[in-house]
């Protein structure tokens, strides 16, 4: 049964970050902002299905939940709590396994992700978001926050600079990367 254990506040101040006392996912990460994109997880779509969420997002062990800016988190906090220590954790989908693309965007991609797992998703998971790797053109990564990330002002401006230069300096000095 998951319980959560703490709640720790983001830079985000529309979004909570929950610590669970269980796992909920060893390699993923999940990040919804509509019941209809979350109607194949029942963890996620019971979450958005509480009045004035707007989006989620877990991993590990925590869930953060980003409130609209108009309601109230006494109003969220307890039926999410009645929700998740309700939640069978059974009803978790399977995690997917990562597919592999051509050789060489392999080798790049595998740098990439090694040193974003390193570096940088750690530091974004502290806050209480990800970070999603949507495709690589060419030099050119393509990036979406996830969770508390998603619509912090200080994700689109500070972070993404200092992503870019931490790929730069470690992977190839030719790359750019762009947030959707």
């Amino acid at each position: 049964m998951f319980h959560v254990i703490d709640v720790e506040l983001t830079p985000n101040p529309q979004a909570l970050k929950f610590l669970l006392n269980e796992r909920l996912l060893q390699n993923e990460t999940r990040h919804f902002t509509a019941k209809e994109d979350a109607a194949n997880d029942p963890l996620a779509s019971g979450i958005l299905a509480i009045k004035g969420v707007v989006s989620v997002f877990y991993m590990e062990k925590f869930i953060t939940i980003e409130k609209s800016k108009d309601t109230d988190w006494g109003k969220i906090q307890r039926p999410f709590v009645d929700f998740i220590t309700k939640f069978d954790k059974s009803l978790l989908p399977e995690e997917f396994a990562l597919k592999g693309t051509d050789e060489e965007a392999d080798e790049l991609m595998k740098k990439i992700n090694t040193i974003l797992n390193q570096k940088v998703r750690p530091a974004l998971a502290f806050d209480g978001g990800g970070l999603e790797i949507l495709g690589l053109a060419g030099n050119t990564l393509r990036v979406r926050y996830q969770g508390a990330c998603g619509s912090c002002p200080s994700s689109i401006k500070g972070t993404l600079s200092s992503i870019e230069s931490v790929l730069k300096r470690d992977v190839n000095p030719a790359l750019k990367v762009i947030a959707d």
